[in-house]
């Protein structure tokens, strides 16, 4: 069975870095991170491009839009409703802090996982990716991928996020760009695997990790 530290070299071995989140700018990363919940991407992906036209990803000018305009925009990412009334909830606790990250971060520091659970539509597995992907921080992000993953490298206790986040430990050493890469390498490795779409890469799991 691998360790958390020798899987994350042998997929950076075999895949290259990633380059991940697949976003231009820090509010088009959290819109994608809440509007790919329940979904695929490319309906994330068709939410976000028709935010971008009518608001050009302004966040204040996300904020100006009324509920259901903001609703219709994204409704290609299902579940509409309450992902709109996340956005608002986000980019209005953004706004309290003038949208500086990095003052953000460092006033919360420790607490900032839980701060962003507070936020109403956020759940473990978003604010594990804002986290990261925004604000700095060092976590394990175990979406689905990454679960069966594991569940081929023989772990179990994969039912749940919360469940399963509690028996892997990252590196005392990882970075933030680790951890970035980590995430990144799991579920684009997942989405290949389990899906079928890349012999190659199945063959390399089969080979390196069943257990």
């Amino acid at each position: 069975m691998l360790d958390t530290a020798s899987l994350y070299k042998k997929l950076y071995q075999h895949m290259g870095p990633q380059g991940w989140w697949p976003a231009e700018t820090q509010i088009e990363m959290m819109l994608g991170a809440i509007l790919v919940q329940n979904t695929n991407w490319r309906n994330a992906a068709y939410a976000i491009q028709s935010l971008k036209e009518a608001t050009n990803l302004d966040p204040h000018h996300i904020l100006r839009l009324d509920l259901e305009t903001l609703q219709q925009l994204i409704r290609s990412s299902g579940f509409y409703k309450n992902k709109a009334k996340t956005i608002h909830a986000l980019l209005k606790w953004l706004d309290v802090h003038d949208f500086d990250y990095e003052a953000i971060a460092n006033y919360y520091h420790k607490s900032m996982r839980d701060e962003l659970l507070k936020i109403k539509g956020i759940g473990s597995e978003t604010a594990d990716v804002l986290f990261v992907y925004v604000f700095g921080g060092i976590e394990f992000i175990p979406d689905k991928y990454t679960r069966r993953i594991y569940e081929k490298l023989g772990y179990d206790q994969i039912e749940t996020y919360d469940k399963f986040k509690k028996h892997i430990e990252l590196p005392t050493d990882f970075t933030n760009q680790d951890a970035k890469e980590f995430h990144a390498l799991l579920d684009n490795f997942g989405k290949n695997y389990f899906n079928g779409k890349n012999t190659e890469k199945m063959t390399f799991l089969d080979q390196y990790f069943v257990k």
